[in-house]
């Protein structure tokens, strides 16, 4: 088209036509915009309900969708919900028409629910027992174990002790030393007719399930079974990083074990700058190992279909001197929430001190809050962390709260002795747990995670002196150490707390 001046001179050439270099035609480019537009405002509002109840997770989303507005959609799709996927949905409400009822949950000896707990721990046993319906069962012999080679012998010697079945969790097992031990114990226990059920993340141990190791144990007779195996199309369907986190054994469904140690050595090979990597296992016989047995053959049923429920019916002897246990399961098909309340409810009551070990600490505000008006009330509150943490992101954003947990008086030691793996927290020296479960997002809503709570202040002397022990080989952290970050150092840790809802 030719445009004219008013003053009649030379028409000047203007073509108002399309380019035929632009790689799409407008009216497509616009339609390709208001559906993006939509999109976006779709998952916002989607953000806003799903996650309205924890402001700082919808933030974070927000933030992500609109800065990145297709990357953003994508990684919510991907990861945004904690959703097992209508196949495992449909299981698990037939696990909990299945298992989740009384007779399970109850022991035949009425000693086991004979329960002498101060008023204060009643409080916190009635918060899990909420979350799985698992109550404090008295009765029970209970031994800490503070490293992995204690922890790997005394696990060992109980798989060769084994007469009848053995069932194992991880989430990692490597084809390292330890994996080969804990695998040929396993083999054997099977030539002599114990049978031999082991359960490990797909994803966690990925390399394992594809090793010589594996097969070789699946032939020797050994049930080895992949839980919640990640696939790509899966992400279609239902959140692909869903994770059975648990580290549990049974033998013979009267001794069992749980606590933070994967099947893997301590120099853990795969990441060895880090090592060694140190953990916390608890051992216990009596009725609480029934509520292990519970949680096992859940799992089991989730993603093999066969039930376990005949397991159920055999009851771990009371041990007339032993101490109360409550098991507390939590994850995608439990409470999401419950580990979150089980640990503010600890800060909450706790009177004197409190300490807290776990290598990943990323907490939300809500704990972060009880964590330091516990401190500005007078509570010792100890939190024990790795100095080197295998993961950069939660380093930062750990170290981003360094300022204002130091102000409030909390008092942070960072562990040299390696990779502080263990997840504890004793309070008052009165009750403790033992977890699987870090102190972050992941493990508060996503990961499949079981913790034991022991309500004796004998027990929890012994976890305050292993805690003690970490802290002995500790940096601590002061507030004239740390000083003022630079501005530098300020925005990194800032844009990792930005973030850290989503990790």
């Amino acid at each position: 088209m030719l445009l004219t001046t008013i003053a009649g001179e030379a028409p000047i050439p203007f073509d108002l036509s399309v380019p035929s270099t632009w790689p799409i035609e407008p009216r497509w480019a616009l339609f390709l915009l208001v559906l993006e537009l939509l999109l976006q405002a779709f998952f916002m509002v989607l953000v806003i309900l799903r996650k309205g109840a924890r402001p700082s997770a919808a933030m974070a989303w927000l933030l992500v969708i609109i800065t990145f507005p297709i990357v953003g959609i994508i990684m919510y799709l991907l990861i945004g919900e904690s959703k097992l996927g209508s196949r495992r949905a449909r299981v698990h409400s037939l696990i909990l028409d299945r298992f989740d009822k009384a007779q399970y949950h109850r022991h035949d000896d009425a000693r086991a629910h004979e329960l002498k707990i101060d008023p204060i721990d009643m409080q916190i046993a009635t918060i899990a027992q909420r979350a799985s319906h698992s109550p404090p069962l008295a009765g029970n012999h209970t031994t800490l174990l503070g490293d992995s080679a204690s922890s790997i012998v005394g696990m060992i010697a109980d798989i060769q002790s084994a007469k009848q079945t053995i069932h194992l969790t991880s989430y990692i097992w490597l084809d390292d030393r330890v994996g080969q031990a804990v695998g040929d114990a396993l083999i054997t226990a099977c030539t002599r007719g114990v049978t031999c059920r082991v359960l490990v993340d797909g994803h966690g141990s990925s390399a394992f399930l594809k090793s010589a190791q594996c097969a070789t144990m699946r032939a020797k007779g050994v049930r080895v079974v992949a839980a919640l195996p990640a696939h790509y199309f899966r992400a279609l369907f239902h959140r692909i990083d869903i994770r059975n986190h648990r580290k549990t054994m049974i033998c013979d469904g009267e001794i069992a074990w749980l606590g933070s140690m994967n099947i893997a050595a301590p120099e853990f090979a795969v990441q060895p700058r880090f090592a060694p990597w140190v953990d916390c296992m608890v051992r216990i016989s009596g009725p609480a190992a029934r509520e292990i047995q519970l949680i096992f053959v859940e799992d089991w049923y989730l993603d093999t279909d066969e039930s376990l429920e005949e397991m159920m019916h055999f009851m771990p002897p009371y041990q007339p001197d032993g101490l109360p246990v409550q098991i507390m399961a939590s994850g995608p098909n439990y409470d999401n929430g419950a580990v979150r309340s089980l640990l503010i409810a600890t800060i909450q009551v706790a009177r004197k001190e409190i300490v807290l070990t776990t290598p990943y600490f990323v907490p939300d505000s809500d704990m972060f809050s009880a964590l330091c008006v516990a401190a500005q009330r007078g509570v010792a509150v100890h939190l024990v962390l790795p100095q080197r943490n295998n993961s950069r992101l939660v380093a930062l954003a750990s170290r981003g709260r360094y300022s204002a947990m130091l102000q409030a008086g909390i008092q942070i030691h960072e562990f040299v002795g390696g990779l502080l793996h263990a997840k504890t927290v004793c309070v008052d020296q009165l009750f403790s747990i033992v977890t699987s479960s870090n102190l972050d997002r992941r493990s508060f809503d996503i990961n499949f995670e079981a913790s034991a709570i022991m309500y004796d202040d004998g027990f929890a002397g012994e976890v305050r002196a292993l805690q003690e022990r970490y802290m002995k080989q500790s940096v601590p952290v002061t507030l004239e150490k740390w000083g003022e970050p630079s501005i530098r150092q300020r925005l990194i840790y800032n844009a990792a707390a930005l973030v850290s809802p989503l990790i």
